[in-house]
C-alpha cells in the first residue's frame, strides 16, 4: 500500500488546509472545491486529509457502511438487527473523470431482475464513499451526467438505481473535495453552489519557499515510509485537534450578533439563495471550535465569508471568483452586535492556525511562473502596409472594449455527430430520447425493454417455459440507441488588421464575439482564437474548454497593419486538422469575423479564395460574420462564404432574431 504525503508536511497552502481540516471537523459544512494552477499540491493534500479522520463505526459485513448505532432501514443489506460493529479508518474514494455511470451508482443485473425478479445489485463508488470523502480530481471535466448524478446524491444523501421498473436505494452522505485548474473550464453553477467552500491555490515566487517544496519532495519520494514517520508527532496532534475540535462543536454558541453579521454578508454580496447563509453559519461554528473557543466572534464570520461566498456571489460567467475585502470590512463592522469580543482569544494557533505545520511562514507552493497573458501586445511594433515596422501606435489602435454582450441563438453543426456531450448539436449519446434498439457491444447499459422482450418472445417454447416468468438468454437484450446534444468546437477566426480598426466598430465585433463565447459557456463547448493581422496569423488560444480564457484574450485583442486574410485561413485549417486527431469525434464550427478584404503579398484575394475552399472540402460548418461597413460596400465577405460553403451575415444584424435566422440558413446550406 503507498504511503501517502503527510498533510502536515504540506508547505504554505495556509487556505486549502484550513478549509478541508474545518470540513474534518464539521462534514456538516459541505466539502471544499480547490481552483489553482497545476502543481500546487492540490491532489497531495486532497490524499493527504483521510489519514487525519477518526475511524468510522460499521456494521460489520455491510456494504454500505451503515452506522450500528443508528442504521439505514431502508439499506439493500439490511435489515441490520443486533449486528456487531466494527471500526474502519474514513474511506477516501477517487472518483476518475472517465468514469461510467455504473462505476459510480452500482449496477443491477438485468438479467436476473427480469427472468428472476432478483435485485442483485453492485454497490458503485458513492456507496464506497458514504461516511467518508468523495474526490474528484479535475471536477470541470467531469461529464455532464455524471455531474447530474452527483448533484442528486448530494441533495437528498442518497442514491437512487432504477432500471425499467427495478430500483435500488441506498444512503450516500460523503464529504465531497474537488480539484480544478480554471484554465481548463470552469464549473456549471449547480455543481459550483454544491460546494460548501472553495479556495484558490498559486504557486510561491519566494525561492526559500519553492527550495523547501523541492527539498521535502525530493525526501519524500526517496523514502516514502521514513520520510511519513519523521512527520508522525504531526500528525498525530493535528489527528487529536480534530477529534478535540469535534467533541467542542456542539457547545459552540452562535450568538445573534453573529448570525446578523452572516445575514447582512451574504445580503450585500447578493448570493442566490440561503445555502450560503447556512454554510457559512457552519464554517464559522467549525472555526471557533477549531479554535478552542464556545463563542463564533466577528474574525470567524469573515473568514467564513472568505472561503464560502466567492463561488456564490452574482457575476458574470468569464468573472474570476473573489470577494472584495473592503466592502467585507465595512459590512461587518456596520453588522457588528453586542456579541464580539473587543480582545479575543484566538485560542492555539488562531483559526487559521498551521495544523502542526513546523514553520508557519512557508507560503503557497507550486512549480513554473504564472502563464504571462497578451495585455502587452499592444505596444508591440506592427508591420505597415510597407511591409517596415512601426512605431507603436501608428499602424495599431490599443485594445477597444467590447460593447454589451446580448444573448444567441443556438449555432448548430448540422448531421448527427458523436461527439463527447454537451448542449449544441444533435448526437448519437448514451442520455437522451430513445431512438431505437442494437444488439449490446460489450457491458449492457441502456435496456430497450420492449425490444429485448420482442427478441426473446418466439423462443419460449422451445426454451421450455412453463411459468409467468420469461426465459432469457444473453442474446436477446437489446441495447437503446438513444439521440441527445454534443459539445462541439467553436474556432473564432477574427480579423485584427487596420481595416478592422475603427472603434465603434471593433468594439461591437467584440461584443459580438463575447455573446457567442457566453453561448459556448453555457453549451459545452471547446473554443479557440485564431487572429491574423500584420503579416502573419496567431494561434492567440489553442482549443480548450476554458471559455474565460478566450474572452479575456479577446478583451486585450490590439489592431492595427495588414490584412493577411489567407494566412488567417491556413493556420485555422491546421489547428482543425491537428484537432481532429486529438478528438476526431467532435466537430467542429469556424466562425470567422472579417470584412472580406485581403491584403499584402502577391494575389491576396485569390490566395484566400484557394484557403477558403479546403474548409468547405473537408465539409466544415462556418460563419463568415461581415463587418464591412459605409455607404459603399464590396461584398467581399459574402464572396468568401461562397468560397467556404458558410453563411454571411452583416455586423448589423448579429442579434438574438438574426442569429436565429442564421442557423437555419447554416442547416438548409448543408443539407
Amino acid at each position: 500500500m503507498t504511503t501517502p504525503f503527510p498533510f502536515t508536511a504540506v508547505v504554505g497552502q495556509d487556505d486549502l488546509r484550513l478549509a478541508l481540516l474545518l470540513n474534518a471537523v464539521s462534514p456538516a459544512v459541505g466539502g471544499v472545491l480547490v481552483r489553482g494552477e497545476k502543481g500546487t499540491a492540490k491532489s497531495t493534500a486532497v490524499r493527504a486529509l483521510s489519514a487525519l479522520l477518526p475511524e468510522v463505526p460499521v456494521v460489520a459485513g455491510c456494504r454500505f457502511s451503515c452506522d450500528p448505532a443508528a442504521p439505514d432501514p431502508g439499506c439493500p443489506d439490511g435489515p441490520h438487527e443486533d449486528i456487531a460493529g466494527v471500526s474502519r479508518p474514513a474511506r477516501m474514494v477517487e472518483l476518475p473523470v472517465g468514469a461510467s455511470e455504473d462505476r459510480l451508482v452500482g449496477a443491477l443485473d438485468i438479467e436476473r431482475a427480469l427472468a428472476e425478479g432478483v435485485k442483485a445489485f453492485e454497490p458503485g463508488l458513492l456507496a464506497d464513499a458514504h461516511r467518508g470523502i468523495l474526490y474528484v480530481d479535475e471536477v470541470n471535466l467531469l461529464h455532464d451526467h455524471l455531474v447530474d448524478l452527483l448533484l442528486d446524491a448530494a441533495a437528498m444523501g442518497a442514491s437512487y438505481v432504477e432500471r425499467e421498473g427495478v430500483s435500488v436505494r441506498h444512503a450516500a452522505r460523503f464529504l465531497l473535495v474537488g480539484t480544478m485548474n480554471p484554465e481548463e473550464g470552469e464549473l456549471r453553477p449547480q455543481l459550483l453552489d454544491r460546494f460548501g467552500l472553495t479556495v484558490e491555490v498559486a504557486a510561491s515566487r519566494e525561492p526559500d519557499q519553492r527550495v523547501e517544496v523541492v527539498r521535502r519532495r525530493l525526501a519524500y519520494d526517496d523514502d516514502p515510509a521514513g520520510f511519513a514517520a519523521r512527520w508522525a508527532d504531526e500528525e498525530a496532534a493535528v489527528r487529536q485537534r480534530v477529534v478535540a475540535a469535534r467533541e467542542l462543536l456542539p457547545s459552540v454558541r452562535l450568538g445573534d450578533g453573529a448570525l446578523r453579521q452572516i445575514a447582512a454578508t451574504c445580503a450585500a454580496f447578493e448570493v442566490d439563495g440561503m445555502r450560503a447563509d447556512i454554510v457559512m453559519a457552519r464554517t464559522a461554528t467549525a472555526l471557533a471550535a477549531w479554535a478552542g473557543r464556545t463563542d463564533v466572534l466577528a474574525e470567524d464570520v469573515r473568514q467564513a465569508a472568505l472561503l464560502a461566498l466567492p463561488h456564490r456571489r452574482r457575476r458574470n460567467p468569464f468573472d474570476a471568483p473573489g470577494l472584495d475585502e473592503d466592502k467585507l470590512d465595512e459590512t461587518l463592522e456596520e453588522f457588528g452586535g453586542p456579541d464580539d469580543d473587543p480582545d479575543p482569544d484566538p485560542g492555539p494557533d488562531g483559526p487559521g492556525g498551521g495544523g502542526g505545520q513546523p514553520d508557519p511562514g512557508d507560503a503557497p507552493q507550486g512549480d513554473g511562473d504564472a502563464p504571462q497573458g497578451d495585455g502587452d501586445a499592444a505596444a508591440r511594433p506592427e508591420a505597415g502596409e510597407n511591409g517596415q515596422p512601426q512605431p507603436s501606435g501608428a499602424g495599431e489602435q490599443s485594445p477597444a472594449r467590447a460593447s454589451e454582450p446580448f444573448r444567441t441563438k443556438v449555432l448548430s453543426v448540422p448531421g448527427i455527430g458523436e461527439g463527447a456531450a454537451g448542449r449544441r448539436s444533435r448526437a448519437r449519446t448514451e442520455h437522451g430520447r430513445t431512438t431505437g434498439a442494437r444488439r449490446p457491444r460489450g457491458t449492457l447499459t441502456k435496456l430497450h425493454l420492449a425490444a429485448t422482450v420482442q427478441a426473446a418472445a418466439p423462443h419460449q417454447r422451445a426454451r421450455g417455459r412453463s411459468g409467468p416468468g420469461l426465459v432469457l438468454r444473453r442474446d436477446d437484450l437489446r441495447q437503446a440507441t438513444r439521440e441527445g446534444r454534443e459539445g462541439n468546437l467553436v474556432l473564432f477566426v477574427v480579423d485584427a488588421s487596420g481595416s478592422m480598426a475603427a472603434r465603434q466598430r471593433m468594439g461591437a465585433v467584440k461584443g459580438a464575439v463575447l455573446s457567442l463565447l457566453l453561448d459556448a459557456y453555457q453549451r459545452r463547448d471547446k473554443v479557440g482564437l485564431v487572429t491574423f493581422r500584420g503579416s502573419a496569423a496567431d494561434v492567440a488560444l489553442p482549443p480548450t474548454s476554458s471559455v474565460d480564457a478566450a474572452a479575456a484574450r479577446l478583451e486585450t485583442l490590439p489592431t492595427g497593419g495588414r490584412t493577411p486574410l489567407a494566412a488567417g485561413l491556413l493556420r485555422a485549417h491546421e489547428v482543425l486538422r491537428v484537432e481532429r486527431l486529438r478528438d476526431p469525434a467532435r466537430r467542429p464550427l469556424v466562425v470567422l469575423v472579417t470584412d472580406g478584404r485581403a491584403t499584402g503579398g502577391p494575389e491576396p484575394v485569390a490566395l484566400a479564395g484557394r484557403a477558403a475552399r479546403l474548409f468547405a472540402a473537408d465539409g466544415v460548418a462556418s460563419v463568415v460574420v461581415d463587418c464591412e461597413s459605409g455607404p459603399v460596400r464590396l461584398g467581399l465577405a459574402g464572396q468568401l462564404a461562397a468560397e467556404l460553403g458558410g453563411t454571411a451575415v452583416t455586423l448589423d444584424e448579429l442579434r438574438a432574431d438574426s442569429i436565429a435566422a442564421l442557423v437555419k440558413d447554416v442547416q438548409r446550406g448543408a443539407a
